[in-house]
């Protein structure tokens, strides 16, 4: 079976950025409850992704000697 391959457009950072605040805004228009949290804690983990990703990706990153 061959696998298909998709070109992304943007970087993933940006792409985790997006997510974040698709589910901040989400969150924004719920009332309080647990589908709310959930999605306060998706936007959360989107960003906190998306630096980890910027941290590992920095040039100051230097490998292990």
């Amino acid at each position: 079976m061959k696998r298909r391959r998709f070109k992304q457009m943007a970087s993933l950072e940006e792409r985790l950025l997006q997510e974040a605040q698709r589910a901040q805004a989400q969150a924004k228009i719920l009332p309080p409850g647990q589908e709310r949290e959930l999605l306060l804690k998706k936007a959360r983990d989107a960003h906190v992704a998306a630096h980890i990703n910027e941290w590992l990706t920095s040039p100051g990153l230097q490998p292990p000697k």
